[in-house]
């Protein structure tokens, strides 16, 4: 026990981007929901989102060094035996001065040495994996690990239980029905017309943004009023897109209420990210996805899931131009059938209790400590 046989002290280690950190504060949130007294504590570098995001939520962040795995053998790929160690010597020491009963990994930098310093250490170990294709961190976490949980069905871990992907409140909350009013006036649009809702991430998707925009080759969003529905556009920061400003077309930038975006949205196309797609399935909205062609092709394992279970399409980023948005996205504004089907698929593919189910695992990890 860490300071009385009731009160647990949870580290909880990831970070470095968005796709790491929520999830991590989504259960840190769970636990603290659930033990007001537990000390919950948070392991990640400097350099990644962490060091905003979690003493933002409240959360003490404790440091580590970020040591990427090398890629090639340079002199980087020399130091690293040095580096790593060093890291789970740093993180050993705070298993140690804050008598950490349990480690939670999320993948990214902080979360290799924090795995082998809590092997050490004797400390269990939960991980908990958010895309369909696992990073290496989690690879060689899960190998020891007390308890695997994974986000989608397939992801190559040891012993790893389906149990979804750990989401905000306000998405896991939302009543997408009374909150459509509040949604249709916030984006200057109509609650009473179906709306289709594109966006590409928080840095847009210059494909997407191609396709649908007022851009010669693009001009979707034509095709889409035509049908008698309304576009919700999300570009992202960085686009320079000039806005039509025409009736049932709402361009934005940047959107700081996505809730009410997906309140408002009745079809999405969007990249295929790990949180994208577990938040589009677990509120049952229908969707095209169009995943990320760089990387190691995560995106489309992503959205694998949900097109198996027949709430979503996948179209190729290579392949997606305005004219195929109106060969076989329009089509499918017009197929309320179809949109029926894939809307009760999606309503049986998504996850909402996924921040308690990976608490359940962290249970199961301590029971033989209780």
């Amino acid at each position: 026990m860490s300071s009385s046989d009731t009160t647990r002290t949870y580290l909880l280690a990831g970070g470095g981007t968005a796709g790491h950190v929520n999830p991590l504060l989504a259960v840190a949130d769970a636990l603290r929901a659930r033990e007001p007294e537990a000390e919950i504590l948070v392991l990640g570098t400097r350099e990644g989102l962490e060091a905003r995001l979690v003493p933002e939520r409240g959360y003490e962040l404790l440091f580590v060094d970020k040591v990427p795995f090398p890629r090639r053998p340079d002199r980087a790929a020399a130091a690293f035996p040095t580096r790593f160690r060093r890291a789970i010597g740093q993180v050993r020491g705070h298993i140690a001065t804050r008598g950490v009963d349990v480690v939670v990994g999320f993948g990214g930098y902080a979360s290799a040495p924090a795995y082998v310093a809590a092997r050490r250490a004797r400390v269990p170990v939960v991980v908990h994996e958010a895309n369909a294709k696992p990073g290496l961190a989690n690879v060689l976490g899960a190998r020891t690990a007390a308890a695997v949980g994974v986000a989608f069905d397939g992801t190559p871990l040891a012993r790893a239980q389906v149990v979804g992907m750990p989401l905000r409140r306000e998405v896991v909350d939302l009543d997408r029905d009374a909150l459509r009013a509040e949604a249709a006036a916030h984006f200057g649009l109509r609650a009473d017309l179906p709306t289709l809702l594109v966006f590409g991430g928080s840095l847009g998707a210059a494909r997407l943004n191609a396709a649908f925009g007022p851009v010669a080759g693009g001009e979707a969003w034509r095709a889409v009023r035509d049908a008698g529905w309304q576009l919700l556009h999300v570009t992202g920061e960085r686009s320079e897109l000039v806005d039509p400003e025409a009736e049932g077309y709402a361009m934005r930038r940047y959107v700081d209420r996505m809730d009410l975006a997906y309140a408002l949205a009745d079809l999405i196309v969007s990249r295929a990210g790990a949180a994208t797609v577990s938040e589009i399935s677990a509120l049952g909205i229908p969707a095209v996805y169009v995943p990320y062609a760089v990387g190691n092709g995560e995106q489309a394992l992503n959205a694998r899931s949900a097109v198996k279970a027949g709430a979503a399409r996948v179209i190729l980023d290579a392949e997606f131009t305005g004219d195929r948005v109106r060969s076989e996205i329009v089509p499918l504004l017009a197929d309320a059938a179809a949109r029926k089907r894939m809307t009760d698929a999606a309503a049986t593919a998504g996850e909402r209790s996924g921040a308690e189910n990976v608490v359940a695992l962290i249970d199961l990890a301590l029971a033989p400590a209780r």
